[in-house]
């Protein structure tokens, strides 16, 4: 239902293109890698791969299961709440093991949190926490990597501007890109493991801001 939803409102308030390597559909079984700029970037990927036929399990900060009406669908459709900070902390990467297993298609970002930044503009993604690589050594899970640009020109910057971002993204209608990459096999180390993936997020992020005409693209 999340990612239906997605699909319907995300157009009306940006411009939404999508690129893949991979054709239509990801293998199941698959951990999706996707960088984190804004609150508005999860409903985005999650529109750009329901248009690939791709119905992720997502795993996003508990808080969000505190959330009236949201909680109870996050709850209802087997979404993955992470305990950051916490002892619980561990059972995520459990319950994204065991949806790996049955053969869904889960949805990771692995920065662990959105960049502390104001301005609306692209940055490539920030360091990687370790979720990612033991969950993908745990399930030997292929890690397809994906990049969105544009989210931050939704919503950015601190609350009041967030709201009225998302209030004048309707009439602005800014252009969004997502593109996904080629999947990755990690087979190295742990340190290994993190810098290949976040090479490889940052590499089809650097390809969905190109489309959008950032200069961030172009840097090294």
């Amino acid at each position: 239902m999340l990612s239906r939803l997605a699909d319907v409102l995300v157009p009306t308030v940006g411009r939404l293109t999508v690129t893949a390597e991979t054709g239509p559909g990801l293998a199941p079984g698959s951990i999706i890698a996707a960088n984190h700029t804004s609150l508005a970037d999860p409903a985005i990927v999650l529109a750009a791969l329901h248009r690939l036929g791709v119905q992720p399990v997502v795993m996003a900060a508990a808080g969000l299961w505190r959330t009236p009406l949201l909680g109870r669908a996050l709850a209802r459709e087997g979404h993955i709440p992470v305990h950051r900070g916490d002892p619980r902390a561990s059972r995520a990467l459990d319950l994204a093991a065991a949806a790996l297993a049955a053969g869904r298609t889960v949805l990771i970002y692995a920065e662990g949190g959105i960049p502390l930044r104001k301005d609306p503009a692209e940055a490539a993604p920030e360091p990687f926490r370790s979720g990612l690589s033991r969950l993908a050594e745990r399930t030997g899970a292929p890690v397809v990597p994906v990049g969105q640009a544009g989210a931050r020109r939704v919503t950015s910057g601190n609350t009041a501007k967030q709201l009225a971002g998302l209030v004048t993204a309707p009439l602005r209608r800014p252009h969004l890109h997502v593109h996904v990459g080629a999947p990755l096999s990690l087979t190295g180390g742990h340190t290994a493991n993190t810098r290949h993936a976040h090479s490889a997020v940052t590499a089809a992020w650097r390809t969905a801001a190109a489309q959008l005409g950032e200069p961030a693209a172009l840097a090294a």
